[in-house]
Order: structure tokens, then C-alpha cells, then sequence
């Protein structure tokens, strides 16, 4: 690659795929049985949004800059919903992990899983252009983050699980 960036500057499929994920993603989490407590649910959900947040705040910026999000490297109000995109999807691991009662034996499975669903998810956002790698920045970096976040997610729920909310 020539180090030239080109960014598609109109509203298409990188918008579209994150407003539909926001609305297909709240219409799921809404119509799903209640699992957990409002205050819980909230926790989960915003694990999402603040991992997002992090994590791309912290690679895609200077000195580091290995991506730019959407059609240009400023923040938009886009990056802003792309990155409250991740709450539904937070927020379903958990409730699947609940759902289907994971031995912390099998936990490993189920992170694994999620990893590459996340990675295949990512991949097509890198596809329609939500994410721009760039300094030798690749999906393997990121498969590494997510075992580690969703490990730790998967530890969090643990601890919620065992103290409840009084604790917390």
C-alpha cells in the first residue's frame, strides 16, 4: 500500500451497518426474557460501549494510530454510535453465557467462540469501511484483545454472580 488514505465521504454502508446493528441490537435486548436486574443489565451493556471506547481510543489515536474509524480520522458523531453499537453485543454475551449456565470449565470455549465471532464481525466492519488498519495493524491484534476483554468479562460475571448486587 502507498500510505494514502482514501475515506469514502458519503452516507452508505459503513452508516447503515451501524444504525441497523444499534436498531436490530436494542430490538433484541429489549424482546429478550429478562435475565438480570435493571442495574445489571445496564453494567453489562455499558461493558461493551466502555471496551469500545478504550480500546479504540487507545489504537486508533496518536502516537500509536493503527486505525481510523468511518470516513475520516476526526471523532464524528458516527464513532460515537459505532462504539455504543457494542452494547447489544455485550450484553448478549452475557445473557447466552447465563442463558446456557457455562461450567467455568467450557468458559474457554465460549471465549474462544466469541473471539472469532468478533473477529468476523470486525472483518466485515473493516470490509465496508467502519475500520481503516493502517501501520501493520491487522484482525490477529485484535482476536488477542478480545480473548483478554471477554475473559475478563466472563471474571466479572463471576463476581456479580457470587456477591449479587450488594456488593456493587
Amino acid at each position: 500500500m502507498n500510505g494514502i488514505r482514501y475515506y469514502d465521504h458519503n452516507f452508505n454502508a459503513n452508516e447503515w451497518f451501524i444504525v441497523i446493528s444499534l436498531i436490530v441490537g436494542t430490538l433484541v435486548v429489549l424482546k429478550l426474557p429478562k435475565r438480570f436486574t435493571n442495574k445489571t443489565t445496564c453494567v453489562y451493556l455499558l461493558c461493551g460501549v466502555f471496551t469500545g471506547f478504550f480500546f479504540d481510543h487507545i489504537l486508533s489515536v496518536l502516537p500509536v494510530s493503527y486505525y481510523d474509524i468511518n470516513d475520516n480520522s476526526s471523532f464524528q458523531l458516527m464513532d460515537f454510535l459505532s462504539h455504543v453499537m457494542y452494547a447489544p453485543f455485550s450484553y448478549l454475551f452475557f445473557y447466552i453465557y447465563d442463558f446456557f449456565n457455562i461450567k467455568p470449565n467450557l468458559s474457554l470455549l465460549f471465549i474462544l467462540g466469541w473471539a472469532f465471532i468478533s473477529v468476523g464481525i470486525e472483518l466485515f466492519s473493516e470490509y465496508i469501511g467502519i475500520f481503516h488498519y493502517q501501520n501493520g495493524y491487522n484482525s490477529y491484534y485484535s482476536f488477542v484483545i478480545y480473548l483478554v476483554v471477554q475473559s475478563l468479562w466472563v471474571r466479572f460475571y463471576r463476581i456479580i454472580k457470587a456477591y449479587g448486587e450488594k456488593q456493587f
